[in-house]
């Protein structure tokens, strides 16, 4: 079968797509940015097709994509910096049903959330006002509604890791005690991909969730358990919501924009209607501790498929960055240092593509360090992101507060843009070129001052640069 999917680079989409693959079907994946898709592996597979398209573009279309079979929506902007979320992600479902006409769908599928709440978040008001849209197209809706999402990478998942890891002692918001029902990464992949052509789920919507209705407070604890942590978690009804936001914000590497969203649904119970649609299709719901442990293997073997850090809403940077390739050399401040190799060039380039996250940056990592935490006390990501893959690096992945703009690791260059707060735009660049009969390596890094206060914010942190960056080239020179 001919599958459309969007949000084929987004947490879920990565995930299912090679899924999708090992079923047969030919997958269409639509992008924002071509940029955005890996290369290698199962994305070199001869049955995609990759299709550019903003649904936010009215003057685009899916005409191109030709005729298909059925197509997943995971079209999401909970904490997008361009506008009202809400705003964007109705008119994005809105385009997509007045493209649909173009590839003519038997089947659409849509990921949303639990909202059986009298009272919902933002959040979750948006995605019940997508699920209303896509209601209207000339095609049959299977809606699925899940809670919290339980896997590696997930933003529960990283969010309550942070917590229960970082901290022994918890006072925190009351609303630790309010319900939910998560649901393990695994079981949402399989409900998305039986449901395909499965007749019996046109046209309707189903709660999914796992088998355990758990407090915030008692996945906390059931989290550290699992860990073996011991952790004392105490709830407070004085905490206001703005002060919620900065508590999950400055402990947890999520944005601050995330975290209000996320507050703010976090204060609305999820649990699951009852349904059948698991017994159907054959589906074994895994419990939360069952689904933290499968999580935990997936990091400890090295094979976290996606993260929602390395999404650019978790951010709110904008995707356009990723077209900046060509690094501006006007009216920029530039530091660039060179080191003559006498250690094999393979040896250098695979230091280079383990920079950031838990290796850190080779040289005064305390700085960076520091430097991560005066970020986020200016409503920056600081420097917790780390990265998803220990080795692997795609474009438009993070690396601690960078974004990959080019990885070519055959060409031995690497591209980073900064997306913490700064005065201006910076890149950090890493290349091997020959010069004569020897290698070497470029390391640069390029400012671009925005205004008067750029300019001082480059001179002042001059004797910074001067240690960090000789200290770290020379490192990972030596290989």
């Amino acid at each position: 079968m001919r599958i459309l999917l969007t949000g084929s680079t987004g947490y879920i989409g990565r995930r299912l797509l090679p899924i999708l693959l090992e079923q047969g079907h030919n997958v269409v994946c639509c992008v924002r940015n071509k940029k955005r898709f890996p290369e290698g592996g199962h994305y070199a597979h001869p049955n995609i097709q990759l299709h550019e398209v903003d649904f936010l573009n009215d003057s685009a279309s899916l005409k191109e994509v030709g005729k298909i079979d059925a197509a997943y929506y995971l079209i999401h902007s909970m904490s997008s910096s361009e506008g009202d979320f809400s705003d964007l992600e109705a008119k994005a479902a809105r385009n997509f049903v007045k493209w649909s006409s173009d590839i003519q769908p038997k089947q659409v599928i849509y990921l949303g959330g639990i909202a059986n709440d009298k009272t919902l978040s933002k959040h979750l008001s948006s995605r019940k006002n997508v699920e209303a849209i896509l209601k209207e197209g000339d095609f049959s809706l299977t809606a699925l509604r899940a809670g919290i999402i339980v896997g590696s990478g997930s933003a529960s998942f990283e969010i309550i890791r942070d917590l229960v890891e970082k901290l022994p002692v918890m006072v925190a918001p009351s609303w630790l005690n309010v319900k939910t029902q998560p649901l393990a990464v695994r079981n949402v992949l399989e409900f998305l991909s039986k449901v395909l052509l499965f007749e019996e789920s046109f046209d309707k919507t189903y709660d999914i969730g796992g088998p355990n209705v758990l407090s915030y407070k008692e996945m906390l604890m059931q989290f550290a358990k699992v860990r073996r942590l011991r952790r004392w978690i105490y709830t407070v009804p004085v905490m206001t919501p703005k002060l919620s936001s900065y508590w999950l914000y400055f402990v947890t590497s999520t944005s601050y924009r995330l975290a209000v969203n996320l507050v703010d649904s976090m204060k609305v119970e999820v649990i699951a209607e009852q349904n059948d649609l698991a017994e159907k299709l054959g589906i074994e719901l895994l419990t939360y501790e069952d689904a933290v442990r499968l999580a935990f293997q997936k990091i400890d073997q090295n094979s976290v498929v996606s993260s929602w850090k390395d999404a650019f809403v978790a951010s709110g940077a904008s995707q356009s960055i990723l077209y900046q390739v060509d690094v501006p050399k006007y009216g920029c401040y530039v530091d660039e240092r060179k080191v003559t190799l006498k250690v094999p060039a393979e040896k250098v380039i695979q230091k280079i593509w383990r920079l950031g996250g838990e290796t850190g940056w080779y040289h005064a990592n305390w700085l960076w360090g520091f430097r991560g935490f005066v970020d986020k006390v200016f409503g920056g990501v600081g420097l917790r992101r780390g990265r998803t893959n220990k080795d692997a690096i795609f474009v438009g992945d993070t690396l601690d507060f960078w974004r990959v703009l080019l990885a070519d690791f055959e060409k031995q260059r690497l591209l980073l843009y900064a997306e913490m707060k700064l005065p201006g735009e910076a890149w950090l660049e890493f290349k091997l070129q020959n010069e004569g009969d020897q290698t070497v390596l470029v390391q640069t890094a390029t400012f671009r001052p925005k205004g008067l206060l750029g300019r001082l914010y480059w001179y002042s942190v001059l004797p910074f640069h001067g240690y960090i960056f000789s200290g770290m080239i020379k490192k990972i020179a030596k290989g």
